[in-house]
């Protein structure tokens, strides 16, 4: 089989434009992000180091690390976050790879039919710590949010009896399983604790009832095969491996999701990208165009 070289030069301009990295390009309103959001599908919140994605940061700021400065132009992007964290325009949590994560709302059902949410989550929760699958302060916050409604992180470590010092990491490592499993999402910030900053929290299934009944139908395959499809028309190449990492999905889940996708001819495999150190799978409309 002929592999097909592509420069990483070429591929970088596709990801120029996807990415909105370019000064013509860049988002100068909220309303731009959310546009950007939902022709992307999902994007990061700020550039993790090793993943090429797109960010809301990168799409205001340009190509170039977060600033630490607090009154850099960039940082807009930190604003346009928060504003629009109760405004039900995008999906926003700590998702994929652990950070933080923007999902267009015709997206996050793709991922919710992929989450251990199976229509009675009050329910599921219980069955799931019995089984051992979860530790024990995933319930706490989740009961806690269930009993008294949405709650600053400040509140909701006293509701959930975990205010101590050696709670900190169990408290935020629950949080992270509970976003990561769609279960409990940040819906506000609250001018709360010493720095005046918290963010307010929700069960999902409570701030988006909906979700239940868009994901009921989807198949873990359509999931899957959305969410790649995403992923590539947005990054133009990646590796099998790279798919499997941002998705935490094993590698037999994301092999057969590629694959699907090649024998309908909307990604290319066997592609040679100059300075990659294995081939790469490509969008086929990228290739056609080069």
């Amino acid at each position: 089989m002929s592999i097909t070289t592509l420069s990483i030069e070429l591929l970088n301009q596709y990801r120029e434009k996807t990415f909105r990295t370019t000064a013509s390009t860049r988002l100068k309103t909220p309303q731009q992000a959310v546009d950007f959001v939902n022709e992307r599908g999902f994007i990061f919140f700020w550039p993790v180091k090793g993943v090429n994605m797109p960010s809301l940061w990168c799409g205001v700021a340009g190509d170039r690390p977060v600033a630490d400065a607090h009154d850099d132009p960039g940082h807009t992007s930190w604003g346009w976050k928060d504003q629009m964290l109760d405004k039900r325009v995008w999906y926003y949590g700590r998702i994929l790879r652990k950070r933080n994560t923007i999902i267009s709302l015709q997206t996050v059902p793709y991922f919710y039919a992929l989450s251990p949410n199976f229509g009675e989550p009050e329910l599921e929760i219980s069955d799931q710590y019995h089984a051992g699958q979860i530790p024990l302060e995933v319930k706490l916050i989740f009961e806690a949010l269930l009993e008294k409604g949405p709650l600053d992180s400040i509140a909701l470590r006293r509701e959930a009896r975990l205010t101590g010092p050696k709670s900190n990491s169990p408290f935020n490592r629950a949080l992270d399983i509970l976003q990561r499993d769609f279960k409990v999402m940040p819906t506000a910030i609250a001018e709360v604790g010493t720095w005046k900053y918290a963010f307010v929290y929700d069960l999902t299934h409570r701030y988006h009832p909906e979700l239940l009944e868009q994901s009921r139908f989807i198949s873990e395959n359509q999931a899957r095969d959305h969410l790649v499809t995403c992923y590539f028309k947005s990054v133009g190449a990646a590796s099998e491996k790279q798919v499997q990492t941002l998705f935490g999905w094993t590698q037999p889940e994301a092999q057969k999701s590629i694959y699907r996708l090649i024998e309908k001819g909307f990604l290319t495999n066997d592609i040679k990208i100059t300075d990659e150190p294995v081939n790469m799978v490509c969008l086929t409309s990228f290739l056609s165009n080069y």
